[in-house]
C-alpha cells in the first residue's frame, strides 16, 4: 500500500506535468481519513480548476477559504469558480469580503476592477485597476490584454498600456 504522503506527492507531480486525470486519480486513492487535510483540499482545488469543473471548484475553494481565510489566493480562486458556476455578482460579493481581509492584495483589486468593468462601472473599474497596478506594476501588462477590461480600454484609447 502506498503511503498517503507519497500519493499526495504523486498527485502534485502529475498536476505539475499537466496530467490532470492522473492527479485526480491519485487523490481518489487517498484513504478517507486523509482526504480532509488542508493540503489535500488545496491540491483538489488546483485539479478542479484545471478540469474546469466550476461548481465543484467553487465549493472546494469556498471550503478552503472557510478553513484558511488568510490565504488571499484562495479567495480569488473561489470567486473565479463562482463566476463561472453562478454569476459575476456572486463572485464580486466574495471578493468584496476578501478585500476586507486583504486590502493590499493586488489580484483582488484587479479582479474587482474587471467585474466593475463588466457591470459597466468604468470609473470604479479604472480606480480598482489603477490600485492593483500601484500595488504591483505587473498588472499593467494584464490590464492591457485582459478581455474583461476591453470596455475600459475602448473608453480610454490613450491608456492602452495601463488598461
Amino acid at each position: 500500500m502506498i503511503q498517503p504522503k507519497w500519493r499526495l506527492s504523486h498527485a502534485q507531480g502529475y498536476l505539475g506535468l499537466g496530467m490532470v486525470a492522473e492527479a485526480a486519480a491519485e487523490l481518489e486513492q487517498l484513504p478517507a481519513s486523509e482526504r480532509d487535510a488542508l493540503e489535500v483540499l488545496a491540491l483538489r482545488v488546483a485539479v478542479l480548476q484545471e478540469q474546469r469543473a466550476w461548481p465543484a471548484l467553487a465549493a472546494a475553494a469556498g471550503e478552503f477559504v472557510r478553513r484558511a481565510p488568510d490565504e488571499a489566493a484562495a479567495w480569488v480562486t473561489w470567486a473565479y469558480g463562482t463566476r463561472r458556476a453562478d454569476s459575476l455578482a456572486a463572485a464580486e460579493n466574495i471578493l468584496r469580503e476578501a478585500e476586507q481581509r486583504h486590502p493590499r492584495e493586488p489580484t483582488i483589486q484587479f479582479n474587482l476592477g474587471c467585474y466593475a468593468c463588466q457591470r459597466g462601472d468604468l470609473a470604479e473599474a479604472r480606480r480598482r485597476v489603477d490600485r492593483a497596478i500601484a500595488l504591483d506594476p505587473k498588472f499593467a501588462e494584464a490590464a492591457a490584454t485582459d478581455p474583461d477590461l476591453a470596455p475600459l480600454r475602448a473608453a480610454s484609447p490613450d491608456c492602452q498600456s495601463g488598461a
